[in-house]
């Protein structure tokens, strides 16, 4: 998913740039009620996953290349503002230490795999926690569904800004099947680990992962409520 420099034109690049910088801004402002004792320490071990896979590169065909967004996964465990420090932070360490990505190609890399794979991930997961039982352990396979859909939704995206700004020499419809069709498998995959990490937070400390927490505290208020009921009979 990481676009190289010169793939996309200069406005196109400028543009994403400024998407970039907006959102990251507003990230910074939103991060403040999502961090706190528990959070913190668990954004840092999520950003090291994050940069761990995001490093295992593939070819996907048409001069771009495939590997786990992690979108999804912060979103859940952190919220969806601190997942988006987190990959911007895993985008800057990936861009200026081991040119994964190009640099003038950043604020792109921010806007697809930062703001539209975090964004459609908690939007996604917050949707599918709705319909499912108000418990902890709904949260894996909320995030699950996040996952497998943020993945070609982020790639989708891409497409689009090559159809307004692609400066490579590769026909549209090659693109959009080699990115599109291809992160459709890697989103399968992104859900399996996403659902598997999740769930073993979720089964140890729920109430370390920012998504499950109106329902650890749901859960809590109806115990208090049933116990105080009993000890009243």
């Amino acid at each position: 998913m990481h676009v190289p420099d010169g793939f996309l034109d200069a406005p196109t690049s400028i543009a994403t740039g400024v998407v970039a910088a907006a959102g990251v801004g507003l990230a910074l402002r939103g991060a403040r009620k999502e961090l706190d004792e528990r959070t913190a320490p668990l954004a840092g071990l999520v950003a090291t996953f994050v940069f761990a896979t995001q490093m295992v590169n593939f070819p996907v065909g048409a001069g771009t290349s495939g590997h786990l967004l992690g979108g999804a996964l912060a979103a859940a465990l952190v919220g969806p503002w601190t997942g988006i420090l987190v990959i911007t932070v895993v985008l800057l360490v990936q861009g200026l230490l081991f040119a994964d990505g190009g640099l003038t190609a950043l604020g792109t890399n921010i806007t697809l795999m930062g703001l539209i794979g975090v964004g459609v991930g908690w939007l996604v997961l917050v949707a599918v926690r709705s319909l499912l039982p108000r418990r902890p352990a709904s949260i894996a396979p909320a995030a699950a569904v996040a996952a497998l859909l943020s993945v070609p939704a982020a790639a989708a995206a891409f497409t689009l800004l090559f159809a307004v700004g692609g400066a490579a020499d590769i026909p549209f419809g090659k693109v959009l099947a080699a990115m599109v069709g291809w992160h459709v498998v890697i989103g399968i995959g992104e859900a399996v680990i996403t659902a598997l990490v999740v769930g073993s937070v979720v089964a140890t400390r729920p109430d370390l992962v920012y998504a499950a927490r109106p329902l650890v505290r749901a859960r809590t208020l109806e115990v208090r409520r049933n116990t105080t009921a009993g000890d009243a009979a």
